[in-house]
């Protein structure tokens, strides 16, 4: 019966795999104009443009995203020492803050999301060099993620009795209470941060958030190891050390972020006449406009793999450390394909202040082309070494549970091969996501990303792992799915866009 049921499903996947291709080449099809032709997800129009014209963008557009790489990389690494540091404590200790940043988590991903709405206001001002219009959204921007910040700390203060009904130990529940309490208000200073991050972006300065995030990671680091341990004459303060340690590094990189702008000439303008007087509504529902939709498209996608883990939790303990070692070698590629959907943002902006959507359309292409390029290469380690990557986070020499650490290496090593397409699907639809974001066209994009994520790829993911022997492989061929998705039809939204904008220029 089950074979019967993955067969009858093979066949479906194939036959919705060929409508897609069908459904884009008639697309492909109505969009050519001139001669213009789709490869793949890449152009190249009539025969004058060749390859050079989108591979000579590369070295600029590598100098745009590398600090935002190594600031994300830097980060994810820092939250997988302080796992580990926790770790050390026991396992009640880790329970209880992955326990309090699920909640955490989540309100971060609307923060973030909503701040994302900058960049593109900032870059498209920056662009046509309209110092006037970039202090407002500067101004405007930092009013509104302030607010969100304390609005996001208040909802989790105030909604934290509800970690008692998830089902945890009462021990763990109480030991995660006053580490959330220090880590959601952490969310303050971190959002407020992410306006001057996402504004200096926009101005295509993206290393002073590099070197904040770097310096703010390095002392979390410290102020863990000795709250933490309580090393030295400092106080043994197991989790609530790590809280402390959070929040004093996200307040650091907030104040070298404002010391560093303040000081610069280039951003001397923008710090003029602030005051409440020049808050216009006009200017904050533009921001929010963009906000919104940006800040649903990040939860969407959180979302969707905290899903995935609580799916591999249902399989069992092997199945879902199997799950988190596969997500957390995917989560330091992926950051690879974020640094490129802020240079795309940067540089789309950049073209649609100059109103040059010939040129929009090349950078934005190189940039896809790019990202590609990395992730491919990225799928080909994962399928050389998918039997020796999941060992890096075992004990193989673990004799007592040599079984269990057998089942979960085996377990991983298949879901790497996955996860060698699943890169590329992942990266193609982030960056085409930071050019529609470019664009400051985020609504559609919104409802692609829930129509691909919710209504494919997690009911893939519910009948492949639940239902099949697939298990762990089920849940993340529909994340595949869902992403794949989700890169082809955003790609067939930014082509429609940049065509449609061409076009209209041309004819004015």
């Amino acid at each position: 019966m089950y074979t019967y049921n993955i067969c009858r499903l093979c066949y479906r996947i194939i036959r919705l795999i060929i409508r897609f291709y069908e459904i884009t080449h008639l697309y492909i099809e109505l969009w050519r104009y001139n001669s213009k032709l789709l490869l793949t997800f890449v152009a190249f129009k009539k025969n004058e443009v060749n390859l050079s014209q989108y591979t000579k963008e590369f070295s600029y557009n590598l100098r745009l995203a590398y600090p935002i790489i190594l600031g994300m990389l830097g980060h994810t690494i820092v939250g997988i020492v302080d796992n580990i540091m926790v770790g050390k404590l026991g396992p009640t200790e880790l329970a209880a803050v992955s326990l309090g940043n699920s909640f955490v988590f989540i309100a971060m991903s609307l923060g973030i999301g909503f701040s994302t709405a900058i960049t593109p206001l900032a870059a498209e001002a920056d662009g046509r060099e309209d110092v006037n219009e970039g202090r407002s959204v500067f101004h405007h921007g930092l009013f509104l993620c302030t607010i969100l910040g304390l609005t996001l700390f208040l909802i989790i203060f105030f909604f934290k009795p509800l970690i008692a009904f998830m089902g945890q130990p009462d021990i763990v529940v109480e030991m995660a209470k006053p580490y959330l309490d220090i880590v959601a208000f952490s969310l303050v200073p971190l959002i407020i941060f992410q306006a001057y991050k996402q504004f200096a972006d926009g101005k295509s300065e993206t290393k002073y958030s590099m070197w904040a995030t770097i310096i703010g990671n390095v002392v979390n680091v410290v102020i863990n190891y000795f709250l933490i341990y309580g090393i030295w004459f400092f106080p043994k303060m197991g989790i609530v050390g790590a809280a402390i340690g959070t929040i004093i590094s996200r307040i650091v990189m907030l104040l070298f972020m404002h010391y560093v702008l303040v000081r610069k000439p280039k951003f001397h303008p923008y710090f003029e006449n602030f005051s409440f007087k020049e808050i216009k509504k006009q200017m904050i529902r533009k921001i929010v406009s963009l906000g919104l939709p940006s800040s649903m498209q990040m939860f969407f996608e959180v979302a969707l793999f905290t899903g995935a883990i609580w799916l591999s939790g249902l399989l069992g303990t092997t199945s879902q450390a199997a799950n988190q070692i596969a997500l957390s070698l995917a989560s330091l590629t992926f950051m690879f394909a974020m640094g490129l959907s802020v240079a795309v943002t940067i540089r789309v902006g950049n073209q649609k202040g100059l109103m040059d959507y010939v040129k929009l359309q090349v950078v934005a292409r190189s940039i896809f082309l790019l990202a590609i390029l990395v992730e491919t290469l990225f799928a080909i380690i994962f399928v050389v070494f998918h039997q020796y990557l999941p060992q890096i986070f075992v004990n193989v020499n673990d004799m007592a549970n040599i079984t269990e650490t057998k089942e979960v290496i085996y377990i991983a090593s298949q879901l790497l091969f996955v996860a060698a397409v699943f890169q590329i699907s992942d990266g193609i639809q982030v960056v085409v996501l930071g050019a529609l974001r470019g664009l400051q066209d985020v609504k559609i994009p919104m409802y692609i990303t829930f129509v691909a994520y919710w209504i494919i790829g997690f009911p893939i993911s519910i009948y492949l792992g639940i239902y099949t022997d697939l298990k762990a492989v089920g849940i993340w061929i529909g994340l595949l799915a869902g992403l794949t998705a989700a890169a082809l039809f955003l790609y067939i939204r930014f082509a429609r866009l940049t065509k449609k904008l061409i076009v209209e220029n041309d004819n004015k």
